[in-house]
């Protein structure tokens, strides 16, 4: 195995922004930050669409950033299959964020053939504290040949 992804960060990025431009939907609020080995680092920037009521961030903008985070790192893993989908998510809600951005850190415990598993750990972008953990699994469909796609 590699020490390094397949894609660079400016890879990785570059494909999001052209395969899902609807993530910027309202506005440019996810911003992928590195990719590694079995690994990536997301921000989303705070603003007043991913509240709740009582000003905290929203349970489904946490689930958004963490479900993004985990794409991106098995993309940088994998190479740019657009057609790896979310099979499982789970999520523990820990704290309420505070009025910062959030980070999520994502790390990819398995990267199979044709499945990837990972967890995410999200912080506020000015703390150590975690507001939320999500654990997640993707399928990884076989290439166009009808063959499993390959995984160094």
């Amino acid at each position: 195995m590699s020490s390094t992804p397949l894609m660079s960060l400016a890879e990785t990025v570059a494909f999001l922004e052209r395969e899902f431009p609807q993530m910027h939907h309202g506005g440019r609020s996810y911003h992928l930050e590195a990719v590694g080995l079995l690994s990536a680092t997301m921000r989303m920037d705070h603003h007043d669409r991913f509240l709740r009521p009582g000003g905290t961030v929203s349970g489904p903008a946490m689930m958004t950033l963490a479900d993004l985070a985990l794409y991106a790192a098995i993309l940088a893993n994998i190479g740019p299959i657009g057609l790896a989908v979310t099979t499982n998510l789970s999520f523990n809600f820990l704290r309420k964020p505070g009025t910062k951005g959030l980070v999520a850190d994502a790390r990819l415990f398995k990267l199979g053939r044709r499945l990837a598993v990972g967890e995410v750990l999200i912080t506020e972008a000015s703390s150590e504290d975690l507001v939320c953990h999500a654990t997640g699994t993707y399928s990884i469909p076989p290439d166009k040949a009808g063959s499993v796609t390959p995984i160094r």
